[in-house]
């Protein structure tokens, strides 16, 4: 069963540049680490502090190996302490889904 990670980030929306940055390095990270990501989404009209990321997985295995994948990568690490030293996430949840099939 496929799973897709559904990430809501809550952003300082005075960095939002900055979150896109970051956002566009995953865009070659997380593939070369296993996952299948689906696309970052930025605030463009009405609430200016929202972003989303989806990112697929075969199963909650993959995406576990996927995590330990991404903690042992160069650039990944570069891009969380990025992200840390930045603070332009206040707040970030995830949500596993599964997609409604016939």
């Amino acid at each position: 069963m496929t799973v897709t990670v559904f990430i809501r980030y809550q952003l300082d929306p005075f960095k939002c540049a900055l979150f896109e940055e970051y956002s566009k390095r995953w865009l070659t990270i997380i593939p070369k680490c296993g996952g299948d990501l689906l696309g970052y989404w930025m605030p463009h009209e009405g609430t200016n502090n929202i972003a989303f990321a989806l990112i697929s997985f075969e199963s909650l295995a993959a995406y576990e190996a996927y995590r330990a994948r991404l903690r042992a990568d160069k650039e990944g690490m570069a891009n969380f302490n990025f992200a840390e030293e930045n603070k332009f996430i206040l707040a970030e949840e995830r949500t596993f889904l599964r997609q409604v099939a016939l």
